[in-house]
């Protein structure tokens, strides 16, 4: 259940896609009333989904699946995604009606009174932030509370979402006797009795002690009374939670030894569907950019997430965003290459990695990581400027964007390995220059991929590991399996120049410009202007203070040829190819 619809997706034993369909919940369920599958209500926070809604999606689905001609009987096992942070309200008795639901009747009819909050919260929703105070204080503040839970307190997250419920309707949290996600209720369903969170997409509730993988017992006193027996205990995302629901063996003849494992949120699925390894980064470059990284000792910060890896518990992943991202990229092009991306391409091309010093990072709206706006410019003297010249400014903007998510990445824990790959998708990774410099940044191979489906295919892979014939193979072997997709190109990073600002390895960035990116930054007063003057005087201020600077610029430190080439090669599972 992907935020604005329901998606199946079902793979042979080679892993091959063999069939696909989708139920829309604005186009197929207009009775709902809802754009985009949501209520947005009159304060303009508050965001909700009808969960009826959900459930007779998945029952028109499952007909439309019949109706095809689907064999269910050689279902082997499954499991699903669901939109993180979303929440849902089991009233008392609701177990009883999943443990005994007629195959005569679809679920819908038959689950209408089981819910006791009928509109639940969702993602969009940030209606919360007095209870993300609340929370935050009462752990001993922000970072106490990232480093617990993987992060800081957000309007959506989970735990603040049940925090306003039990403050705001207390007699609707008294009469519930489950709380689930979207993707452990979607599992509910096919269990026929409720499903336990897993490690991965609970650690999206700021609830989840990610390091014991138990409940945070000060967040659960914080955001509500009697919560844990609420929540259940979580279990390890790769579990097999049991065999499917009598239901839908009699209804639509799936086999009574067909599994269930554990469903989990949509962005860890994702990790699973385009198959990162340790050490990899896949980056989507879209209206805005968003990093998802696979960690082994992650270190919890203000910015980003963390959450427990849906592949390996020993393991986590990160996920960062930056709102600046094809927006940002598409008003430079406008203004310094006459609106050609061609001739953007072309100045990327005429510039030297490192762009001779000159630096820039561009915010036009406020961004995420970190909290700042403006834009800020700085000569190779460390001068604040007010503009560059048309191709120095383009190559600016793009390094700029991705040295900071390279800090940001390794804020986190991250660190590039000599096996590590960059998997990108998304409109601008449809331009190669932009890539080529995505690739020297990090100092790694870049590839290209198709992640149409990713959420709904890394379920289907998850499904596909729990078969006894192949739990002794690890998941990343799995993915690497034949049949499975690969990128469509490589680029390689090259060498850096000695008169290079920017670039790998990383510490050749000054800890003056991490700290300035990293360091949250609220603005307040004076609108866009002030707050941009504000952010570049702190900018400024840090890197006129860096003492190492001078003999900083002049170190060079590039790996050979060679080496790159080497590194290249040992991106084993992939398929190198060329356009």
């Amino acid at each position: 259940m992907i935020r604005s619809y329901v998606k199946v997706v079902a793979v042979d034993a080679a892993m091959n896609v063999f069939y696909e369909d989708s139920v829309h919940f604005d186009r197929d369920l207009p009775e709902f009333g809802t754009q985009g599958g949501v209520h947005v209500h009159q304060d303009g926070l508050t965001v909700t989904s009808p969960v009826l809604m959900w459930v007779q999606a998945l029952d028109i689905l499952l007909e439309k699946m019949r109706a095809s001609g689907f064999d269910f009987s050689r279902v082997l096992a499954l499991s699903g995604a669901g939109q993180q942070h979303g929440s849902i309200y089991w009233k008392a008795g609701a177990s009883r009606v999943l443990t005994s639901l007629s195959p005569d009747l679809p679920l819908h009819e038959q689950l209408q009174a089981c819910f006791s909050i009928h509109d639940c919260p969702v993602w969009m929703d940030s209606s919360t932030t007095a209870q993300c105070r609340q929370l935050e204080a009462a752990v001993g503040g922000a970072q106490a509370l990232s480093c617990l839970t993987g992060s800081r307190a957000y309007e959506r997250f989970t735990g603040n979402q049940i925090a306003k419920i039990y403050q705001q309707n207390p007699e609707a949290y008294s009469h519930t006797e489950r709380i689930s996600l979207v993707s452990s209720f979607a599992a509910s369903l096919f269990l026929g009795s409720y499903c336990p969170i897993d490690y991965s997409d609970g650690s999206g509730m700021n609830l989840l002690q990610i390091q014991d993988k138990v409940w945070a017992q000060a967040c659960l006193g914080a955001c509500a009374p009697h919560l844990e027996e609420k929540l259940g205990p979580p279990v390890p995302s790769c579990s097999v939670v049991g065999p499917v629901s009598s239901y839908y063996v009699q209804r639509y003849g799936f086999p009574s030894g067909c599994k269930v494992v554990a469903f989990t949120g949509d962005n860890p699925a994702s990790l699973a569907g385009m198959r990162l390894e340790e050490g990899d980064i896949a980056i989507s470059l879209g209206t805005s950019d968003t990093l998802f990284l696979w960690l082994q000792e992650p270190t919890p910060a203000l910015e980003g997430h963390i959450f427990c890896s849906p592949v390996d518990p020993r393991h986590y992943m990160a996920l960062l965003c930056f709102k600046n991202g094809s927006l940002m990229r598409e008003k430079i092009r406008d203004e310094s290459a006459s609106g050609s991306w061609s001739e953007f391409s072309k100045a990327l091309r005429s510039t030297e990695m490192g762009n001779g010093g000159n630096l820039g990072f561009y915010f036009d709206v406020k961004e995420i990581t970190p909290e700042m706006i403006g834009r800020h410019r700085f000569s190779p003297e460390n001068r604040e400027v007010p503009a560059f010249p048309a191709d120095v400014e383009i190559r600016a903007l793009i390094e700029g964007q991705f040295l900071a998510k390279r800090i940001h990445a390794e804020g986190l824990g991250y660190r590039v390995l000599p096996k590590t790959k960059i998997l990108a998708t998304g409109g601008a990774s449809h331009n190669g220059d932009i890539l080529q410099v995505l690739a020297d940044v990090f100092g790694a191979p870049v590839y290209v991929i198709d992640t149409a489906n990713s959420a709904c295919v890394g379920s289907a892979y998850r499904a596909f590991h729990a078969l006894p014939r192949v739990c002794l193979v690890s998941m990343e072997c799995l993915l690497y399996a034949g049949g499975v997709r690969g990128p469509r190109r490589q680029w390689r990073p090259r060498p850096w120049p000695h008169r290079a600002r920017q670039g790998p390895p990383s510490h050749l960035w000054p800890e003056t410009v991490r700290s300035a990116l990293r360091e949250p930054m609220v603005l307040r007063g004076g609108g866009a202007g002030e707050g941009a003057s504000q952010a570049s005087a702190v900018l400024g201020r840090r890197l006129s203070e860096d003492k190492r600077i001078s003999t900083w610029r002049e170190k060079n430190i590039p790996p050979s040829e060679k080496a790159l080439r080497q590194e290249g090669l040992k991106a084993t599972g992939w398929l190198e190819c060329s356009e």
